[in-house]
C-alpha cells in the first residue's frame, strides 16, 4: 500500500527521498510527496498527483534541499486521488506527517479538531493525526511527548513519520499495524516502509516491532514499546543489494519474475531435501513434534495466496489423508470458528505484512491450535515474527504486483508441508522419495512450459478487443483456473471470472456466446472426458475456446477452438506446471491492451490495511 521514506543526515536528503519512492513503486500508488525542513527551518513540500517521475520534476525545476525529511507514495482510500489529498500532510507550516494505514475513529476526531478551530484541506484521515500533534504540542513543546498524547487518542493501523520545524534535526517514526523500518547509517537514520526503499545508503536495519516508538535524531536512536520502555532492538545486516529492483533487460518486472521461476523454485528447495526425503525442521525447531500430531489443518490467506491454499488443501487430503480447510482472512477474522484438536494453523502471505492475513494469526494464536506455521517470502516481515513455524520461499523479491514468482514458490513449499505431515499418516517412504523426484524436475519442467511464450503471445491477440473472460477448471484445476482469472482482471483490466466446469450448466453459460473467450484448462486425468463434454456445452453457444491441454489430451483445436498442446504431466505438479501458461496469457494480453503491468490501477502489492 502507501509507502513512507524519511531519513535526518548531514546531508541533503531530498535524493534520497526520491530514490526510496521510486524503489517503493511496485507497492501501488496514485499521488506523492515529500517534504523537507531547510536551512532556515522551514518546511517545505511538494506533491503531485502521478507517478515518482513527476514528483521528480517539480523538484527539478522548483528543488528543495534540506537535512530532514519525510516522503511518501499514497494509495487512495479517505478521498479520491488528489493532490490535496496527498501526502505529506502539515498543519500550519509547523509539523508535516506521512501515514501508512487507517485511523478507524477519524470522524469523530474531525469533528472535535473542527470544534477547537481546524481547517481541513483534505478528505484523509491522515489529516486528524497532523493536527492532534499540533494541538499537543500546543501545551507540550516537545514533539515526542505530542506523538505519543496523538497517538493514544487513535483507533486503527498506522505507521507515521513525523518531523517539526521547531526541533529540525530530529524524527519520529510510530509503527502500530502497518510495516515500518530503520536504516542505520553513520552519523544518520532513515526509515522506509520497506528495505528496499534504502538499500542505497545502508544494508543495517532495525525492524520496529508493534506499537514502538522511535525517536531519531542524526547521532542518536531511542526507541520506545508500546508501554514506553526504551528497549534495544537488533540491528539486522540485509543480504539484499542495491540491484535486486533491476529488470535485468526484461520489459516488465512481471515477466522478469515469470522467467525467474525455475530459479525461484529451485531456491525455495536448496537445503529442503536431503537424500530423498523432506528436512522436517527447515520449518522450525519444534516442526517435527508438532507435525507427528496434525490430524487436521486450516489454511488462511488472501489473493493469490488463498488460491495456492486451495491447491494445497486437495493435495494434503489425498496424500497426508486428513481434513483440510481453507479460509478467506478477511472472512475468517470476523467470524466464530470450531477448532478441532490437533488442527495444524496455516498462513499465507507473500509479503508477510498482510493485514487480514496477520489479523487471522493473531487471532488463531488465541485459541486452541496445536500450533500455527507462516509461508511467507519476507524473512523480516511481522507474520514470520508472530509465527511459531516458519517456512520461507526463497523466491526473492517479487516486485510487479500481479503475483507469479511468489505464487508457485508457495505451492513448492506447501507441497513439502504436505509430505512432511503426510509422514506420520501413513505415507510410506517410498512414496516420500517419488514425491521429492517430482519437486525435484519442477524447474526443468517449468523452463520447457515457458518455451511457448512466442504461441501464447499469438493467442493473446485474440483478447485485443474483449472485455470479459471465463476459466474453467475441474478437480485440483479449478483453484489454478481461479489464480489464472485474477491474473487476467488485475493487470489487463479484462473482468474475467472462474467456475467449476460442471457448474457452467447452472448459470454461467447463459454469458456465453461468440464475444465471450473461455479459457479451459485440461490436463489428462480422470476428469478430463468430464470436462471435454463441459467444452461441447460452450462450442454449442458459439463460445470461443482457449484451451491449454496436455499432448495426450486428444483435444482437437477448430476454427472456434485454440489449443496450446504442453507436454504430459501425470503427477502431483500439474497445477504448479498449468499455472504457468496462463500468467504468460494474461501478461501478453495486458501488453496488447497498453496496460500498465507492474503497477496495476488501484492495485497495491502489500496490503497493509484491510
Amino acid at each position: 500500500m502507501c509507502g513512507i521514506v524519511g531519513a535526518v543526515a548531514q546531508r541533503d536528503v531530498s535524493p534520497i527521498l526520491l530514490e526510496g519512492l521510486k524503489r517503493l513503486e511496485y507497492r501501488g500508488y496514485d499521488s506523492a510527496g515529500l517534504a523537507v525542513i531547510d536551512e532556515n527551518d522551514v518546511v517545505q513540500r511538494i506533491r503531485v498527483l502521478g507517478k515518482v517521475n513527476q514528483l521528480q520534476q517539480e523538484h527539478e525545476a522548483s528543488p528543495l534541499s534540506g537535512g530532514t525529511g519525510i516522503a511518501h507514495t499514497r494509495w487512495a482510500t479517505h478521498g479520491k486521488p488528489s493532490v490535496n489529498n496527498a501526502h505529506p500532510h502539515i498543519c500550519r507550516d509547523e509539523i508535516a506527517l506521512v501515514h501508512n494505514g487507517i485511523i478507524e475513529n477519524h470522524e469523530s476526531l474531525r469533528e472535535q479538531q473542527r470544534s477547537a478551530g481546524f481547517e481541513f484541506t483534505s478528505e484523509t484521515d491522515t489529516e486528524v493525526i497532523v493536527n492532534g500533534i499540533y494541538q499537543a504540542i500546543q501545551t507540550n513543546p516537545d514533539i515526542l511527548e505530542a506523538v505519543f498524547q496523538t497517538i493514544s487518542q487513535l483507533n486503527g493501523a498506522y505507521a507515521l513519520g513525523v518531523i517539526n520545524k521547531a526541533d529540525p534535526k530530529r524524527l519520529i517514526a510510530v509503527r502500530k499495524g502497518s510495516p515500518l523500518v530503520i536504516g542505520v547509517g553513520i552519523g544518520e537514520y532513515f526509515i522506509a516502509s520497506d528495505v528496499f526503499a534504502l538499500l542505497p545508503v545502508t544494508q543495517r536495519f532495525i525492524f520496529l516491532e508493534e506499537g514502538d516508538v522511535a525517536d531519531i535524531k542524526r547521532d542518536k536512536l531511542t526507541i520506545y514499546d508500546k508501554d514506553r520502555n526504551i528497549v534495544d532492538r537488533p540491528i539486522n545486516v540485509s543480504e539484499l543489494n542495491a540491484d535486486v529492483a533491476d529488470k535485468a533487460g526484461y520489459r516488465h518486472y512481471m515477466l522478469k519474475e515469470i522467467f525467474s521461476q525455475p530459479d525461484a523454485i529451485s531456491e525455495s528447495l536448496k537445503s529442503r531435501i536431503e537424500d530423498g526425503k523432506i528436512v522436517i525442521n527447515e520449518f522450525g525447531q519444534n516442526a517435527d513434534s508438532i507435525f507427528t500430531r496434525v490430524k487436521a489443518v486450516k489454511i488462511v490467506a488472501c489473493g493469490t495466496s488463498y488460491h495456492a491454499g486451495l491447491i494445497a488443501a486437495n493435495w494434503i487430503e489425498e496424500i497426508a489423508n486428513i481434513s483440510c480447510h481453507v479460509e478467506i482472512a478477511s472472512e475468517f477474522r470476523y467470524r466464530k470458528s470450531v477448532v478441532t484438536d490437533n488442527t495444524l494453523f496455516v498462513c499465507i502471505s507473500q509479503s508477510g505484512e498482510t493485514a487480514d492475513t496477520l489479523a487471522a494469526l493473531q487471532k488463531a494464536k488465541e485459541e486452541k491450535y496445536l500450533g500455527t506455521l507462516a509461508i511467507c517470502n519476507v524473512a523480516e516481515s511481522t507474520i514470520t515474527r508472530e509465527a511459531e513455524l516458519v517456512f520461507l520461499t526463497h523466491a526473492g523479491p517479487e516486485i510487479g504486483v500481479a503475483s507469479t514468482k511468489a505464487f508457485t514458490t508457495q505451492l513448492v513449499a506447501l507441497f513439502l508441508l504436505v509430505v512432511a505431515i503426510g509422514r506420520n499418516n501413513g505415507l510410506s517412504l517410498e512414496d516420500e522419495n517419488g514425491y521429492v523426484k517430482q519437486l525435484e524436475s519442477l524447474p526443468g519442467r517449468v523452463n520447457q512450459l515457458l518455451l511457448h511464450k512466442d504461441e501464447i503471445e499469438v493467442m493473446a491477440k485474440s483478447f485485443a478487443d474483449k472485455h470479459h473472460a471465463l476459466f474453467l477448471g475441474r478437480g485440483n484445476f479449478l483453484p489454478v483456473a481461479m489464480e489464472g482469472a485474477l491474473k487476467l482482471k488485475e493487470i489487463s483490466y479484462i473482468h474475467a471470472e472462474a467456475y467449476a466446469a460442471g457448474e457452467l450448466k447452472h448459470g454461467p453459460l447463459a454469458l456465453v456466446d461468440k464475444d465471450m473467450p473461455v479459457i479451459a484448462v485440461a490436463p489428462n486425468n480422470h476428469l478430463l472426458e468430464k470436462l471435454k463434454s463441459n467444452l461441447q456445452e460452450v462450442q454449442a453457444r458459439e463460445g470461443k475456446l482457449f484451451i491449454f491441454a496436455d499432448k495426450n489430451s486428444e483435444v482437437e483445436a477448430t476454427d472456434n477452438v485454440r489449443v496450446l498442446n504442453i507436454s504430459a504431466v501425470y503427477d502431483f505438479m500439474a497445477p504448479i506446471l498449468y499455472t504457468i501458461p496462463l500468467q504468460l496469457l494474461a501478461y501478453y494480453v495486458a501488453v496488447i491492451k497498453g496496460a500498465d503491468i507492474d503497477q496495476p490501477r488501484n492495485l497495491a502489492k502489500s496490503v497493509t490495511v484491510e
